[in-house]
């Protein structure tokens, strides 16, 4: 039987002794799986209009662009994309949208709303490499939010970012 002398100094070897917290896994995801299943990409995107004067195509989004797949909502996820900057400092971004391909919202339209991503990094992304892909790690969120570049359907709190490699 234990005294209370060496109750208490179990407990304290205890309480010192640094734990093991074992990390969640995070679940690797492509753009395709924002998609709600039984939604084809091709039923998001309409027709659209081609403006000729400045040579580009603006696609006409119907109800299927704002569907989101709520299964994602507070999964932590990791998936791979392209950063259009929100805010720059000497530190780097710390908030960006997080595109499927290189240019999407600059020099294309964007793409609809469930293929958009607002991110908020923990850590800044250092600003000479906004160019690479990047792989970003956190916990996402369906949330339809309006900004000057788009509509975007989730939003993402990263814990972790790396560049990656094809």
């Amino acid at each position: 039987m234990l005294n209370r002398r060496s109750a208490l100094m179990l407990l304290s070897a205890a309480a010192a002794t640094p734990k093991v917290v074992l990390a969640q896994p995070a679940t690797e995801i492509t753009w395709d799986d924002l998609i709600p299943q039984g939604v084809a990409y091709s039923e998001i995107i309409g027709e659209g209009e081609l403006d000729e004067i400045n040579d580009t195509w603006n696609p006409i989004y119907d109800a299927n662009a704002t569907k989101l797949n709520d299964s994602l909502d507070g999964a932590y996820i990791r998936m791979p994309g392209f950063i259009i900057p929100f805010d720059i400092s000497a530190k780097g971004v710390t908030d960006f949208m997080l595109v499927p391909y290189v240019g999407a919202c600059i020099h294309t339209p964007p793409p609809p709303a469930n293929q958009l991503v607002m991110v908020k990094a923990r850590t800044p992304w250092p600003g000479d490499e906004l160019w690479d892909p990047v792989w970003v790690t956190g916990t996402l969120r369906t949330q339809l939010q309006s900004t000057e570049l788009g509509q975007t359907g989730y939003s993402l709190t990263a814990d972790e970012m790396e560049v990656y490699v094809w």
